[in-house]
């Protein structure tokens, strides 16, 4: 089959658009099976019956597309393809998203419901959202509600997509199609234009090959200027009463009353803001083809009391590309197993320009990044040589306003750690004089 890439989808969607079959891409995509839950059902009605294949596909492509909307209450993640930024976005949502914009910016109404929703929230988040954490209440608390990530066989190749933990119903997947949904279907909403060319300008093509960043690796703050917790709160609220009126979920709900439906929802809203929004994305290693650790990690005793900030000086330039990226970082990984002689890539996480941190050793192994120190704070290295220039303000903004404050909010780090760059350390100009003189100006530097 093609790829399990966007621009395999891409090219399905150009050629179905093509062909003017009678239909709507997004209305394909729901007689496929990606709006199949109840509340979906309810906002944009019963799917349309599955068509025969169309002749403007390739057996292979109609194969293909026919599995990515297939929904699997067992393996939500199963619709999921790469996205040239390195992200993995799951078609469901993202398609009942761009459906409601459609309808939107034609005039066309979707069904009245009571009480009333956002027809673009209800279809790609708030209903999974709500039942994901109504699920989990009155368990034993370890229930996942969010997460996790996964990862590719091949990212030249995508087939199979591997879950990193146990599932929940809403895995990283999913909440990046839904947020991508809710961005491309308020896009839509305003200018209407062809699916393939809406599709090409948000993700870019070529799995990285584009010059610098293709809007997708904006999404979280895209989607956090768009939807305030306020707003995602209601609207999970509103689907939440939605759900307790429609057969199939009304045992879920029959004895969860008013108060904590709020209670519910506002933990939902709180915690995806937490995750998707507030706190950066991070490349797993397995997406950037890391070797193996040599040997045996040690475990760090959380929360830390120190960052230290890196450049890598070699590659001396930043990386503005999923794929760019991972090659720099498997570069530095062999660097520092086979020349250095350690056991793994030394830095906690290495910062790219794309949008993207990169895990190295991570949030709970040792790292080797800071002579003397590595047991006490986490080494973060920014790709590229900073003497004389700086990172972009985007890129300063990853560690400084995200990454920092994400660590002490999910105890990481103490909420008084000490900042401080990697020449205070030991002899080195690391990490050279523009970006020293940048990170003298962040909260905590000593």
């Amino acid at each position: 089959l093609p790829p399990r890439h966007m621009d395999s989808v891409v090219r399905i969607v150009e050629a179905l658009e093509s062909s003017e079959p009678g239909f709507t891409v997004p209305e394909l995509a729901r007689a496929l099976g990606g709006c199949s839950t109840p509340g979906c059902r309810a906002v944009l009605g019963e799917p349309p019956d599955v068509p025969p294949a169309p002749p403007a596909l390739t057996h292979e492509q109609w194969l293909l597309f026919t599995q990515l909307l297939r929904h699997d209450d067992d393996a939500p993640e199963g619709g999921a393809v790469l996205a040239p930024d390195g992200s993995t976005v799951t078609l469901g949502p993202l398609f009942a998203g761009i459906e409601v914009g459609l309808k939107r910016a034609t005039g066309c109404p979707t069904p009245t419901i009571e009480p009333p929703i956002d027809a673009l929230y209800a279809v790609t988040i708030a209903e999974a959202l709500g039942t994901s954490f109504l699920l989990a209440r009155g368990g034993d608390g370890h229930r996942a509600t969010l997460g996790p990530a996964g990862c590719w066989d091949d990212v030249d190749d995508p087939q199979n997509y591997t879950l990193l933990g146990p599932p929940s119903p809403i895995p990283d997947a999913i909440a990046i199609g839904a947020m991508d949904g809710v961005l491309l279907g308020a896009q839509l909403a305003q200018e209407p234009i062809l699916l393939a060319d809406l599709l090409r300008g948000y993700y870019g093509t070529g799995n990285g090959t584009e010059k610098g960043r293709p809007p997708s690796s904006y999404r979280r703050r895209d989607f956090g200027v768009l939807t305030g917790p306020g707003k995602l709160e209601e609207e999970v609220v509103a689907m939440l009463r939605v759900l307790r009126e429609l057969p199939p979920t009304q045992e879920l709900l029959e004895d969860v009353g008013p108060e904590e439906m709020v209670a519910i929802a506002r933990q939902a809203a709180r915690d995806f803001t937490e995750v998707y929004v507030e706190c950066p994305a991070i490349v797993p290693r397995c997406m950037w083809g890391a070797r193996p650790y040599r040997g045996t990690p040690k475990p760090l005793t959380l929360p830390l009391g120190s960052i230290y900030i890196h450049h890598t000086s070699s590659p001396s330039d930043p990386c503005r590309t999923f794929a760019a990226c991972a090659h720099a970082m498997r570069a530095m990984q062999r660097f520092h197993q086979d020349t250095r002689g350690w056991d793994d890539i030394g830095y906690s996480f290495v910062v790219g320009s794309d949008g993207y941190l990169y895990q190295g050793r991570g949030w709970h192994w040792v790292g080797a990044h800071t002579k003397g120190y590595n047991s006490k704070g986490y080494g973060v290295g920014y790709i590229g040589d900073f003497s004389a220039t700086l990172p972009d303000p985007d890129t300063i903004a990853l560690v400084r306003d995200e990454l920092l404050p994400c660590a002490v909010r999910t105890g990481r780090l103490h909420h008084n750690y000490t900042l401080r760059g990697h020449r205070q350390m030991g002899h080195t100009d690391c990490p050279g004089n523009s970006l020293f003189h940048e990170i003298e100006t962040w909260h905590g530097f000593k």
